[in-house]
């Protein structure tokens, strides 16, 4: 990798920037992923009665970080990116003491949505300060890169997880999210010099709000790509909320668990790799386009098997649909988020504040309608994974056709200005 020219100031080298941006962001991943081999002892030593109810957990987290980056989002525009980043993290903390604390499922479910309001500071300053450094493909291919590297957390959490339940208790896996938290904070604060500069600095008001959810919401085609996303990552959402007990309840996997949601994550790695390498030939669009298609396919073609031939199948085709359909993921999220940001690099913050958030919220309530849809077999996810592609691959031919149409428009705007 070598670094872009749309570089703003001294920086790190890309590959130091790009190991730290995967840092700050992978405090989600390992919020999420290192609970899930505890899940079931959790629901025990918390005396919950219906099982479903254990996916709050996942749920509470993603709606802290939808909420959060309302907040932290206008205040990396106003203070800078940094102190957003460490006001957050002790947000996180105080929610990783009380789950660690908990004694009740409602008192587990407030730590996990105050951990949500504090991981949403990373999730929004990374991208935010990625915008400030870069744009259009080129931020693609940094996202994909960012994500390659993150990928290692989630393909190490659930072991990390696991060993831990086993050596400490599921209490313990809170407090390695607290150590992890600490050390992407104070290496952001060693290394990374602040991104925005001070005469870029944005007073919050309600006015300047306004005025920037305006301009973010004129916009038509961040829009329909933000909705994209939302679905994409409502895909990635149901899957997360509800893999444990589908390994669990229809293919009896228990303690093997982490090693086979490791092995997709892996998968997850590889695609964000070939994504980061291809994207600024192929284009945004096109990637786009071609990932859905196949997820659409493979996931149709999943579900009429599971209908027509056998409700359960053999665990390595399971495994090998899950493949197939996560390798499409990584050229879908950093892609999406990059064609949502493009027009707004002059409100970063503010604008990965109303992408994320909006991502967050409509993979949030999909997630939760699928889960509760859960009945032991593979159809309510395998379903989930096809249409909600579908709908993401109209968002995405829509928008194409309202950015080319927008674009056309603030040419001959220009051209009108010019001839003036």
């Amino acid at each position: 990798m070598t670094d872009s020219p749309k570089t703003a100031g001294a920086s790190l080298g890309t590959v130091e920037f790009v190991a730290l941006m995967a840092t700050l962001t992978s405090l989600t991943a390992l919020s999420i992923d290192a609970v899930l081999p505890a899940f079931s002892v959790i629901g025990k030593d918390l005396n919950v009665g219906n099982s479903n109810n254990v996916q709050l957990i996942i749920s509470a987290l993603f709606l802290g970080l939808s909420l959060g980056q309302f907040v932290f989002g206008p205040v990396s525009d106003r203070f800078g990116r940094k102190p957003a980043v460490y006001a957050g993290s002790v947000v996180f903390a105080i929610g990783a003491v009380l789950v660690a604390t908990a004694t009740s499922l409602p008192m587990m479910i407030f730590g996990r949505l105050l951990q949500g309001v504090g991981a949403s500071a990373h999730r929004t300053v990374v991208m935010a300060i990625v915008r400030d450094k870069y744009v259009g493909a080129e931020m693609a291919r940094i996202l994909s890169f960012v994500t390659a590297v993150f990928i290692i957390v989630p393909t190490l959490a659930p072991l990390i997880g696991q060993g831990i339940l086993f050596a400490a208790g599921w209490r313990a896996i809170f407090v390695i999210m607290l150590i992890m938290a600490s050390v992407g904070c104070i290496w952001l604060a060693m290394r990374q010099p602040e991104t925005l500069k001070p005469e870029n600095r944005r007073v919050i008001t309600p006015r300047v709000l306004w005025e920037g959810l305006e301009e973010v919401v004129s916009h038509k085609a961040t829009l329909y790509y933000t909705a994209a996303s939302g679905f994409v990552f409502g895909t990635m959402m149901t899957y997360l909320s509800t893999a444990q007990p589908m390994f669990a309840d229809i293919f009896n996997v228990h303690e093997t668990f982490p090693l086979y949601f490791s092995g997709i994550a892996v998968v997850f790695g590889m695609a964000s790799i070939v994504n980061g390498r291809i994207v600024r030939r192929i284009g945004l669009q096109n990637m786009c386009r071609a990932a859905l298609t196949i997820q659409i396919v493979t996931s149709l073609s999943f579900a009429m098997y599971l209908l027509l031939i056998d409700t359960t199948p053999d665990l390595w085709l399971f495994m090998t649909y899950l493949s197939l359909a996560f390798f499409c993921q990584p050229m879908l999220n950093g892609n999406l988020n990059a064609m949502s940001m493009e027009p707004l690099g002059h409100i970063a913050g503010l604008a990965a504040t109303l992408v994320g958030a909006t991502t967050t919220f409509i993979a949030l309530i999909l997630s939760v309608i699928v889960g509760r849809f859960y009945d032991q077999t593979l159809l309510p996810l395998s379903f989930a994974f096809c249409v909600f592609g579908g709908i993401a691959l109209v968002l995405v031919v829509i928008g194409a056709r309202v950015q080319k149409a927008e674009k056309i428009a603030l040419s001959n705007t220009t051209s009108a200005e010019a001839s003036a």
